[in-house]
């Protein structure tokens, strides 16, 4: 597991504040990018290189990823 000691969370733009289901991802790490669940800060986190994220985000922008 890489080192996310440093890494600076910050929640996705679409989460709307609500309180409901949110994710936060934390980009400012050299080489990669971590995404946790913000209700559960302490719980596991996902690491992926940044090109996973910036192709998961192209698919989710295209629509590629919803059924």
């Amino acid at each position: 597991m890489p080192d996310l000691s440093g890494a600076k969370w910050r929640k996705a733009t679409r989460s709307g504040g609500s309180g409901g289901d949110c994710v936060e991802v934390a980009g400012n790490l050299v080489g990669v990018v971590g995404i946790r669940d913000s209700k559960d800060v302490a719980g596991p986190v996902l690491a992926v290189e940044p090109s996973a994220w910036t192709a998961f985000l192209a698919g989710v922008k295209t629509g590629h990823l919803i059924h």
